[in-house]
């Protein structure tokens, strides 16, 4: 077991984790926010997550475990059962544990009288953010380090905004700012958990990595898709929201190419 590489991974996880913590802090002199910028800040994590699920996760679990069979064919299957695997899993728990969406409220009717609001909001940040810890860990698996660097400066970035959209949002219906910024902090530190989760588990378990890569990237895809994006469909904000994503998306892009 490779020690220093796993203290790696988990420590660039907690870094991008830490930064919903630092985008939280205006939240102690911004009073609110408006829906539509709420709704970019959500698109722009949705194109950062879609970027770094393909450009730093499955394209590279296709090159190494074609490297380990050689042969394509077989590369595809190993890389596309992890991305299905990895979306059914986030599916799952998602049907599994009551949650509140950013905008949309509880998923299940009478779900307020059995959990308060604020542990709604708790499992569904969690929800949202351990994909990610679990992305930046594994990517720091392969031998191209940068790469992981690369991924974990993205996932940061996009936390940023998504920290204050969620302080405001929990200030919006009664919370405290000071309570708000903490349960932001306490998302953030999901992240490292799924860091230390999934760089341990590739560096244990010979062969692993590209069905990693492709489980952390099927469990972004189904975050964006069913959790993000029609969120911010549904105030009439589509417009900003995809531009948000675009630009979240070749920022990305931009960085992996970049720096990966």
């Amino acid at each position: 077991m490779d020690w220093q590489l796993i203290g790696l991974g988990t420590g660039a996880s907690a870094a991008a984790g830490l930064a919903t913590a630092a985008g939280a802090l205006p939240v102690f002199v911004v009073r609110a926010i408006s829906q539509a910028l709420q709704n970019s800040f959500l698109g722009f994590a949705a194109g950062v997550m879609l970027a770094a699920s393909f450009f730093s996760l499955i394209l590279p679990g296709l090159e190494l475990a074609q490297e380990a069979s050689g042969s394509a064919a077989m590369a595809a299957g190993i890389v596309a059962s992890a991305v299905l695997l990895g979306s059914a899993t986030l599916h799952v728990i998602n049907k599994l544990a009551p949650h509140e969406h950013f905008i949309t409220g509880p998923t299940e009717k009478g779900a307020m009288s059995r959990l308060s609001r604020i542990w709604l909001f708790v499992i569904a940040i969690s929800l949202h953010n351990f994909p990610e810890g679990l992305a930046v860990g594994v990517s720091f698996g392969g031998e191209d380090v940068a790469k992981g660097w690369a991924t974990a400066l993205g996932i940061g970035i996009q936390n940023v905004p998504e920290g204050l959209a969620v302080a405001i949002a929990l200030v919006s219906v009664g919370y405290g700012r000071v309570f708000a910024f903490l349960v932001a902090l306490g998302t953030g530190l999901i992240e490292p958990v799924g860091g230390f989760l999934g760089i341990s588990a590739v560096t244990t378990i010979g062969g692993l990595l590209p069905w990693g890569l492709g489980f952390a990237g099927g469990a972004m895809i189904w975050v964006v898709s069913s959790e993000i994006i029609p969120e911010t469909h549904r105030e009439g904000n589509q417009g900003v929201a995809t531009g948000a994503l675009m630009v979240g998306l070749a920022l990305m892009m931009f960085l992996d190419w970049t720096f990966g």
